[in-house]
């Protein structure tokens, strides 16, 4: 059984990388009034955080076109027997219905839907170990149930630099907003049940980040290995010093750095820093 490997683009995984893998990606969109653009396709995250400044309104996301799922979904066919298709939590938006809606309009083509729970390159560690085991020849069931192991130790942590994109974004009223901008509160926020939620408001930025490397390290020093990323927008040095003394601290753990891209980043705003993180 040949099966391909579908994710959607807020996995951010490196377009060398997906080619090498033979990942196959469908684009989010970010809107900017009459004008769309897919993600990691048309507009990049540097591109989208430039044109953010440059706009009086927050753009406006929306997932891949429905038309689009099925073109790929028909293209697969001729060459796959089966797909299993990745996508960022259902929680946050509505492309793991999509798939799930336009995989069963195939009956040559065994369609598999996988919630992540999750987004980013936290994502993107299920897609990657999907892809490796899909090349191995490794079924629908094995890949999932692959999965599912991971989804018991996957977690992800990220502080927003300030709140103007929640508020603006109608996640947070604006009187928290205000109130948060003057106390200097830096909320951590995670996934729970599959929506982004905020775990806890700290004060300043150092005392956020700080917090959530304490969580890090409290899995990191049992001494499993580890798989772990720092996930930026537009903070690639802070993300890289941070990469760096966590991988000294917790050799165990391998480090690397991804981003906020533009669907991810219109809620979070510029300058936000996550960690996220698997054990192996």
């Amino acid at each position: 059984m040949r099966t391909a490997i579908v994710t959607d683009s807020t996995s951010y995984i490196d377009q060398e990388l997906r080619d090498s893998l033979d990942i196959h990606m469908l684009p989010l969109n970010v809107i900017f009034g009459d004008a769309s653009y897919q993600e990691e396709i048309e507009i990049t995250a540097d591109q989208f955080f430039i044109k953010v400044r440059e706009q009086k309104d927050l753009p406006k996301t929306s997932q891949p076109a429905y038309g689009t799922i099925i073109d790929k979904f028909e293209q697969l066919a001729k060459e796959y027997d089966a797909v299993v298709s990745i996508t960022l939590s259902s929680g946050i938006s509505g492309t793991y219905q999509s798939m799930v809606t336009a995989g069963s309009m195939f009956d040559n083509l065994e369609v598999v839907a996988y919630d992540s729970e999750i987004s980013c390159m936290v994502q993107g560690y299920y897609v990657i170990e999907a892809a490796k085991m899909a090349k191995d020849g490794a079924s629908p069931s094995e890949i999932v149930a692959r999965l599912d192991e991971i989804k018991k130790t996957a977690n992800a942590y990220f502080m927003v630099y300030d709140l103007d994109h929640l508020q603006r974004g109608g996640r947070l009223s604006s009187a928290q907003a205000f109130v948060g901008s003057l106390l200097q509160v830096k909320p951590i926020l995670t996934f729970v049940d599959k929506k982004i939620v905020a775990f806890e408001k700290i004060r300043t930025e150092k005392k956020a980040m700080k917090r959530i490397t304490d969580l890090f390290g409290e899995v990191a020093s049992k001494g499993e290995k580890m798989k772990a990323v720092v996930i930026h927008s537009n903070r690639e040095e802070d993300a890289k010093k941070l990469a760096q003394q966590l991988g000294e601290a917790y050799p165990n753990a391998e480090m690397e750095i991804s981003y906020f891209g533009p669907v991810i980043g219109t809620h979070l705003g510029d300058g936000a820093l996550g960690l996220g993180w698997y054990t192996v």
